[in-house]
């Protein structure tokens, strides 16, 4: 297969090209900064910004499939409106110029952001463990474009019957869970991301299955490892942290704050303990 990644030089996009190529998939690399000095320089790279159309349908042409993984990562390192309008409007692109070109399997970045979480003031959960069918709540830019992304993948799936797209909700990617537990150790609101991360090989896994894996339409996956970096029991830190809120699945030993049974159900996907 033929794979257009657009974001190629970020965490995430290199850990999607390394898992690509071992595959033995054909990749055309896609982003605004050049890919770093270690990365295979034969793989055809393409220097764009995703909020230029026309280079996004150029840099499309002769794909099978595209994972769109450019984005702004996070409120904060970008005015309000940057942030909103770069993550909106690249989804957009590369869901139509996808659809231009006839490629029906798309996989693109959203976030467990996109209900409203961690950047919210006052994070708002109706029960635990989170599910895709969980209401949104988002109140910041970041959250916003990520629900509005889901929504175009919706909307591309309605107009065109036969693509088929996934919205990756990763949390906190990174190669290991001692990265993890290094990048929370310092965050007095910690509660605010529920104690999450997923694996960066796991994130990589999950958006190559969804290019193939026997679903229809549009479907968003939470991506997130199984188990929580605190060494406290989630049952007690659901009682302290967030008293009243229903659990309605199985929160036992360090059980994760958000199910990803949904990704493990129709993409045969596992995130390694």
């Amino acid at each position: 297969m033929k794979i257009a990644i657009t974001g190629s030089s970020g965490r995430v996009g290199q850990g999607i090209v390394s898992n690509a190529r071992a595959r033995g998939h054909d990749l055309v690399l896609i982003d605004r900064v050049a890919p770093p000095e270690t990365q295979d320089q034969t793989i055809p790279f393409i220097l764009a910004e995703m909020t230029d159309y026309e280079a996004t349908v150029a840099a499309f042409a002769g794909c099978d499939a595209i994972i769109h993984m450019a984005a702004i990562p996070s409120p904060g390192r970008n005015p309000d409106h940057v942030v909103h309008n770069n993550n909106v409007v690249g989804s957009y692109n590369a869901l139509r110029a996808a659809a231009e070109h006839g490629i029906k399997r798309v996989c693109q970045a959203s976030s467990v952001n996109a209900i409203g979480h961690a950047y919210s003031r006052h994070p708002r959960y109706d029960y635990f463990p989170l599910d895709e069918l969980h209401p949104n709540y988002s109140e910041e830019p970041y959250s916003l474009s990520k629900w509005i992304c889901e929504e175009q993948g919706e909307a591309f799936a309605r107009r065109y019957e036969d693509m088929v797209i996934a919205s990756m909700r990763f949390h906190l990617v990174v190669p290991d869970k001692a990265i993890a537990l290094d990048l929370y150790g310092d965050n007095p609101n910690v509660e605010k991301h529920l104690w999450a991360w997923t694996q960066l090989d796991a994130a990589a896994d999950a958006c190559l299955l969804s290019l193939t894996a026997p679903f229809t339409g549009h479907e968003a996956f939470y991506i997130v490892a199984p188990e929580t970096i605190s060494e406290t029991p989630s049952l007690d830190l659901a009682r302290r942290y967030f008293p009243g809120i229903p659990i309605t699945g199985d929160l036992s030993g360090h059980n994760s704050f958000f199910s990803s049974a949904k990704a493990e159900r129709l993409l045969g996907w596992r995130h390694n303990r």
